[in-house]
């Protein structure tokens, strides 16, 4: 399957842009403006869920903020916003107006299938890049008009995927020659080059940026990701429904028992913002969390990386 020449083209003009090919990738109640402000200050994509400002107003005042902010430093189109498509979310069509309102270049949907905002994206010339964790559902979400897609491989913090990223990528550049966006378990300069060898366009890093002071996250949970290793994640569906990884020490002090964490949970993002959600106090991370090794800030992590990809050659 081919990719739409005409949209696919101003996003890999993009790339060629960033200091390096990455995106801060959207994690929720973990990013809101100002990591996404300092991502694209820093050469890179920063992106949020729009289902983390807790109102439409503060959604709105988030968008005005990039938008300004983003824009007095040439940096316009550095940002990317993720919208749940689920049929259960409430607010999708509240935030599709703000979305169509603000135009970012990059609209990423999560949870359902792309088509729900697709047509009104392309009317002002977004591009809408699917999450998918299956070959399965790439092929649906590039038959349903993605313009990219993003493959969530094992080892992704928060809602995940099952499958190697070498075996998925490969399997899916068969079919889809359009922009590709690889997650899971990305934390280096080396894996960022790695994703790129495989045949990815950009490298997806949320984890390696939950500790950052620019992230909604509270210094205990920035001081847990310190901590962590990469035996210390847990992959369950019994958070949210939805296969997903998670901080063990989190999952402990939420009183999660082995038993609790085999068990089936259906996925309901109705009243996301309710207080009594588990996920509040419950805090994910992906098998690369062993990257976080001080509390560093966007620019530092960016510059970073950066040098290390130079040196590599």
């Amino acid at each position: 399957m081919l990719a739409s020449a005409d949209r696919a083209a101003p996003i890999m003009a993009l790339r060629e842009k960033l200091k390096i090919p990455i995106i801060v990738a959207p994690m929720f109640l973990i990013s809101g403006p100002e990591i996404v402000i300092a991502a694209g200050q820093s050469g890179v994509i920063g992106a949020f869920p729009a289902a983390n400002a807790r109102t439409i107003g503060d959604l709105s005042t988030w968008l005005k903020r990039i938008t300004v902010k983003l824009g007095a430093a040439c940096r316009a189109d550095h940002w990317a916003i993720n919208m749940i498509v689920h049929a259960s979310y409430d607010r999708f069509e509240a935030e599709l107006d703000l979305v169509c309102e603000y135009r970012p270049k990059i609209v990423i949907t999560a949870l359902g299938s792309p088509r729900r905002p697709l047509a009104r994206i392309h009317e002002y010339g977004g591009a809408v890049f699917s999450d998918v964790i299956s070959s399965e559902q790439a092929k649906k979400a590039v038959d349903a008009g993605a313009d990219g897609l993003i493959l969530v491989s094992a080892g992704a913090g928060g809602h995940t995927g099952t499958y190697s990223p070498l075996a998925f990528v490969e399997e899916v550049r068969r079919f889809w020659d359009g922009p590709l966006v690889l997650s899971g378990a990305i934390g280096s300069a080396r894996a960022i080059r790695a994703a790129l060898m495989l045949g990815a366009d950009f490298a997806y890093m949320g984890t390696r940026f939950i500790a950052c002071p620019e992230s909604l996250v509270s210094d205990e949970n920035r001081q847990m990701l310190v901590r962590a290793k990469m035996s210390g994640i847990v992959t369950t569906a019994a958070v949210s429904g939805v296969r997903a990884n998670w901080m063990a020490e989190s999952l402990e002090r939420g009183g999660f028992t082995a038993e609790m964490l085999e068990a089936k949970k259906k996925a309901d993002f109705s009243n996301l913002h309710g207080e009594a959600k588990a996920w509040k106090s419950i805090w994910g991370a992906g098998h690369g969390v062993g990257h976080t090794r001080s509390v560093q800030t966007v620019a530092e992590i960016v510059d970073e990386l950066a040098a290390d990809y130079l040196a590599l050659g």
